[in-house]
């Protein structure tokens, strides 16, 4: 069990990226609504949707860049398989099943009010958790809460996102090429050859990961899925064991771009909202009840009752200095949808601009107050 866990370095780097990139998203984001609804509104959204060769600016922006983010995320999944808190059965378990039940009473939260209507296809809006955000909040605690809930909220929330991930994979899948999406395939069959033989230059790997990016992006799937299928690809032990291996040089390489560009830059292209009149009467729709209630209900109650459920019945333990009041305050924070919500939402009602910033719109409201309540939360009834 763990009890007064220690953060290795590469951790804390992760952790301090987050909550400064965290703070930049929330500046992003006030910066784009407030833009999008001056008197140059109507240039700046128009801005994003200019052209960029085949794609629109804001397409290479979700497709392309984003592509990075997903190989951060599968870089930092990696890590914490190998020789972090989810290198162990036991401990692994715990987040696991906190995931699967933050990502599955939301969704059935949002099926229930929107089944057989056209907003069913958001679905997986409310399924997963913005890490920047969360651990952006977690860090304005300090001491407050113990270590291992910075990990238990980093690990949670990864898989979180690879949950998402698969989501995004099999519903949100436009006409399958399945031609090229076998292409992508060998690929990556190919480049899991380069790791067997040990080949540990990063070269080959980036140059193999840009041509199955084409794959995939032809085939139909949405080919940020490359991103994650790359970080497995990487080989994670080098000759100076795991800080010398390409995982860990590309993980410590791209984190802060990320942090600090790719996301940033996302925040400004899809928070460019214009709240006309009637704008926030949205927020009544089924669609935007079925977003909030799942950000706001079904993620607490989803991680607090899954875990409950497998703790109770001797599947897997909670950490030493963690209490139920720790998890439950971490469920409050898994409502900060923000980040991937959005970009599922541009997934579930593409060619529907309305319903894309109805979405968006419940998403920002939810992710608001679930990051109020979380930290108030955490800081009331977490000494």
């Amino acid at each position: 069990m763990i009890q007064h866990i220690a953060l290795s370095k590469t951790f804390r780097e992760f952790l301090d990226a987050e909550r400064a990139g965290g703070a930049l998203l929330v500046l992003c984001t006030a910066l784009s609504i407030a833009l999008a609804n001056s008197p140059i509104g109507q240039a700046y959204v128009d801005s994003w949707h200019a052209s960029l060769g085949v794609v629109s600016v804001e397409r290479f922006i979700n497709d392309a860049l984003m592509a990075v983010f997903f190989l951060l995320i599968g870089l930092e999944l990696e890590r914490e398989l190998y020789v972090g808190e989810l290198s162990e059965f036991r401990n692994a378990l715990v987040p696991a099943v906190a995931a699967a039940g933050g990502a599955a009473l939301p969704a059935l939260i949002h099926f229930s009010l929107n089944a057989g209507t056209p907003a069913q296809a958001g679905v997986g809006i409310p399924m997963a958790t913005d890490i920047a955000f969360a651990l952006g909040v977690l860090a304005l605690l300090g001491a407050r809460v113990p270590a291992s809930l910075k990990v238990f909220l980093a690990a949670l929330a990864v898989m979180d996102d690879l949950i998402a991930v698969v989501v995004i994979a099999v519903f949100y899948t436009a006409e399958l090429s399945s031609a090229h999406l076998l292409a992508a395939l060998g690929v990556f069959g190919f480049l899991l050859v380069l790791n067997r033989l040990r080949v540990l230059s990063l070269v080959p790997y980036l140059a193999g990961g840009a041509v199955m990016w084409y794959f995939m992006f032809q085939s139909g799937v949405h080919a940020t899925i490359t991103g994650v299928l790359l970080a497995f690809a990487i080989p994670f032990t080098g000759r100076d064991g795991y800080e010398g291996s390409p995982s860990h040089r590309m993980e410590h390489f791209i984190q802060r771009p990320v942090a600090f560009i790719v996301l940033p830059v996302f925040a400004l292209a899809n928070t460019a909202i214009v709240f006309g009149p009637g704008a926030l009467e949205t927020l009544t729709s089924s669609n935007s009840l079925g977003i909030i209630a799942g950000l706001l209900v079904g993620k607490p109650a989803g991680i607090a009752l899954l875990t409950l459920v497998a703790v109770s019945t001797g599947l897997c333990r909670l950490p030493e200095d963690l209490r139920w009041r720790h998890i439950f305050g971490v469920g409050l924070l898994g409502g900060i949808g923000f980040t991937m919500s959005i970009f599922v939402a541009n997934l579930a009602f593409i060619g529907d601009p309305a319903m894309v910033s109805a979405s968006k719109v419940a998403v920002l409201f939810a992710s608001v107050i679930a990051g109020f309540l979380g930290w108030l939360w955490l800081r009331i009834a977490a000494p």
